[in-house]
């Protein structure tokens, strides 16, 4: 699996891409408003439960949270903590790091319990999640009944982080276009040199932390946030990564499942090679839904068929790919970074309006729209300004988790099948993985999850999700023992509080009764 398979899945791994709000100089906001908050008391802060806590941390499960109100935080509806968790849960010698957690406090003031969300990525900030607006985040329904809890996972945002390039660098790392032919021995060697620059910057700058980043870690991580906030089990929403973390939960502590939603499935049993393939063809499906959208409305820049605007489209990547397009800002837009920005709309149906601009401005030789789209996806707010430390993150966490052990036959077959089902997206989906220069073998296995005495898992998955295809959740909620699937028939990423009030019906009275949906429920958007 290589860096532009990976680069193109950051956020297409990470709800927050669907989640997070982009007030924009287009004609309003790229996915949706934020409603209001409204105010809550602060909640009461319960007794650690130390009960299992591993031998040699039981000071880190008994550890008590001091709560203050959160800076910034909006007419006091949310308080924050900083939590000590071990740097290598193998060995309490070791040294600590910090976990960065934020609590909206259920609203009518008799709490369920803690509901733990997780956004996705890896490498989205949970803190950032709840703190623009956990109602939401969770629907309205859960924050009224839950305390509501975010945090960034180790290595993310506000916790201890994963340091890399400053943010010069990371614009060239991330936009430059490289000086030779795409796929040439050049190109490759080019691409290679940035790796291992950044890699180099990411050892250097993360104090020793990077072979510590990890989803088993940050798994351990979640039972000992479940311990010190009182709660016997864990109550959890995780999207799209955060359904991987989710299942590494159940499987490391199923016993102490409580009422778990896995939103956009992660299968935790295929390979990385296997995840960029599917990717691939997934936003292929979704790049050709958008077409037939466009097609059928007065303002699309293209016309024909479906099959014939996906040919033009192609000629559009190619022209710029030979010759990118200037920005007024001075960037060069290349193929590269306007496939980002098509990824980057096909999150969500609402942000094909934006897509539809962003290519009707390139065929007209203006980049701004592209390049507003792109920026959003890498979480870029300025000239060298990033918003979090997710792109980091995001390549820490994968380097780790996944072994590189593809044959170079696998590879070639997964080149064969995206460019036969893949066609526009093929040809920009290549690269030279970062992994390969990582300073750390991987840890992490591929493996089916089964949790076996978990209470029921509910997985939530979306037909023609193009981040996290359906498969995955079909294929993780029949290898959970008490795997639940959940169906939303309908376009873009995630299910839950995305216009289904089938889905959110189901999801809901699961976490709040904990009445268990209806195996194979298909719900329509």
């Amino acid at each position: 699996m290589n860096p532009r398979r990976r680069a193109l899945s950051r956020r297409a791994l990470a709800a927050v891409a669907g989640l997070a709000i982009a007030v924009t100089v287009l004609s309003g906001c790229l996915y949706a408003a934020i409603p209001p908050e409204t105010s809550a008391s602060p909640a009461p802060s319960r007794e650690p439960n130390t009960d299992g806590a591993p031998a040699g941390f039981e000071d880190l499960y008994a550890q008590t949270l001091e709560w203050t109100p959160c800076t910034g935080s909006d007419a006091g509806a949310y308080d924050c903590t900083t939590v000590t968790a071990p740097l290598d849960w193998t060995d309490p010698s070791v040294g600590t790091i910090d976990l960065a957690v934020i609590r909206r406090a259920a609203t009518d003031g008799d709490a369920i319990g803690s509901l733990l969300t997780n956004p996705g990525g890896p490498g989205a900030s949970g803190y950032d999640l709840i703190a623009d607006s956990a109602s939401f985040a969770v629907g309205t329904a859960l924050s009224d009944a839950y305390d509501v809890i975010g945090f960034d996972p180790r290595g993310v945002g506000r916790s201890t982080a994963v340091t890399c390039l400053d943010g010069t660098a990371m614009d060239a790392y991330l936009y430059d276009i490289p000086a030779d032919p795409r796929g040439s021995d050049g190109w490759r060697a080019e691409l290679t040199a940035r790796n291992e620059d950044f890699v180099a910057a990411c050892e250097a700058n993360s104090d020793g932390i990077l072979p510590f980043i990890t989803t088993d870690n940050a798994a351990r991580d979640m039972d000992l946030l479940r311990a010190v906030l009182g709660d016997a089990k864990l109550n959890y929403l995780g999207y799209s990564y955060g359904t991987f973390l989710g299942a590494t939960y159940a499987k490391l502590f199923p016993e102490r499942v409580g009422r778990l939603v896995l939103d956009g499935a992660i299968d935790p049993s295929v390979s990385g090679l296997d995840v960029g393939t599917t990717q691939a063809v997934g936003f292929e499906s979704a790049l050709r839904a958008y077409m037939a959208d466009c097609l059928s409305g007065r303002s699309c820049p293209f016309s024909g068929t479906v099959d014939e605007a996906m040919g033009d489209l192609a000629t559009l990547l190619a022209s710029v790919d030979a010759a990118p397009l200037t920005a007024t800002d001075g960037r060069m837009l290349g193929a590269d970074s306007l496939m980002t920005a098509i990824i980057a709309a096909l999150y969500s149906q609402d942000s094909w309006t934006y897509l539809t601009q962003a290519l009707a401005g390139a065929l007209s030789g203006d980049a701004d729209t592209a390049f507003f789209l792109a920026d959003f996806y890498n979480g870029r707010t300025g000239a060298g300004v990033y918003q979090d430390n997710s792109t980091e993150a995001f390549r820490a966490y994968n380097c780790m988790d996944y072994p590189l052990d593809t044959s170079q036959a696998d590879k070639d077959a997964s080149d064969a099948l995206i460019a036969q089902k893949a066609p526009t997206i093929a040809p920009y989906w290549d690269g030279v993985d970062v992994c390969e220069s990582w300073p750390y073998p991987p840890t992490g296995v591929r493996e089916r999850i089964s949790a076996d005495g978990a209470a029921p898992i509910v997985v939530v998955g979306t037909t023609n999700d193009p981040a996290t295809p359906y498969a995955w959740s079909v294929s993780l909620a029949e290898q959970l023992s008490s795997g639940v699937l959940v169906t939303r028939e309908g376009e873009g990423h995630t299910g839950y509080n995305k216009g289904s009030a089938c889905v959110d019906s189901a999801v809901e009275a699961y976490l709040l009764e904990g009445t268990v949906p209806q195996d194979g429920l298909s719900c329509t958007s």
